[in-house]
């Protein structure tokens, strides 16, 4: 097993779960490397020492020469686009991935690149439980962007792993409650979902690193989602009547789809919030009366 000691881990995009993974990681033991856009700290956002801090921005290669020589072992590539239009998901997917490993043409040092994807580049409406076995047929800009630059990954001769993402919810990632406080703005269709909280994903990220670095093998793709895929309405629901507000008229699931996190689970990793029910009981606190 590697010396933690003498392991650095780039983290590509320091937003909330950057953050968190750089935090469990630091816990761990392992050199940790944080690239952000800014200098500036989010709310809430823990501030650590320990920790070493680049700004450069992944869209412009001129301010990522530092990259060349910090020679990290694994990278997390955890960026967010900007905007929902397919430019913005170009520039922060496809060409900031694509001028990131440029910069570690040189680095035989580095054993793993893991890049946080999105269950979005699944765009069948199907009644199906997928996994990684089923083709991803992205329906819009940004799952075919985001399914471009996994493809990137195909051309390293180190380890890759993608990291398809459900909906992630947690600290600061209040939609689905603040939702479910103003039933006239519920959707219309109520469609299969899927989600994960952020101290998952990033334990689960946190969980695979430390695989690689114990010299275990890691597939090269994880569905990283809970163990309950549900209609919008049932989580909407189960949020109004925790928060005693009014709720509309019930509608059948239609649409969507539902996807399976057979392969994580069979890694041995635990989740902490298996269900929607467990997550969100620990957030409603957060929601003033």
């Amino acid at each position: 097993m590697a010396d933690n000691v003498f392991t650095k881990v780039l983290i590509v995009g320091f937003g909330d779960l950057g953050a968190e993974t750089a935090r469990l990681l630091v816990q761990s033991g392992i050199r940790v490397t944080g690239l952000r856009r800014s200098t500036s700290v989010a709310l809430g956002e823990p501030a650590n020492d320990s920790i070493e801090m680049i700004v450069a921005d992944v869209t412009q290669p001129s301010t990522l020469l530092g990259l060349e020589t910090a020679q990290p072992d694994i990278i997390v590539y955890c960026v967010a686009a900007s905007g929902q239009t397919d430019a913005e998901y170009k520039s922060a997917y496809v060409d900031g991935l694509r001028n990131v490993l440029a910069t570690q043409t040189n680095n035989c040092r580095l054993r793993h690149v893991f890049f946080v994807s999105s269950t979005r580049v699944y765009g069948q409406d199907t009644p199906a439980l997928l996994d990684e076995t089923i083709p991803a047929l992205p329906a819009d800009f940004g799952g075919k962007r985001l399914l471009e630059a996994e493809h990137l990954l195909q051309t390293l001769s180190c380890g890759t792993t993608v990291l398809r993402l459900s909906g992630i919810y947690g600290p600061g990632r209040l939609r689905m409650l603040n939702l479910a406080k103003s039933p006239d703005n519920w959707p219309k269709q109520n469609t299969w979902s899927n989600r994960i909280h952020r101290d998952d994903a990033a334990a689960f990220i946190v969980f695979l690193v430390m695989r690689v670095l114990a010299g275990h093998s890691v597939q090269s793709c994880y569905l990283v989602t809970d163990c309950k895929p549900v209609p919008q309405y049932e989580v909407l629901s189960w949020l109004a009547a925790q928060l005693q507000t009014g709720q509309p008229e019930q509608l059948c699931a239609s649409g969507g789809k539902r996807l399976s996190n057979g392969n994580m689970l069979a890694t041995g990793f635990k989740l902490q919030y298996p269900d929607y029910e467990a997550g969100y009981r620990t957030l409603l606190p957060l929601i003033p009366s």
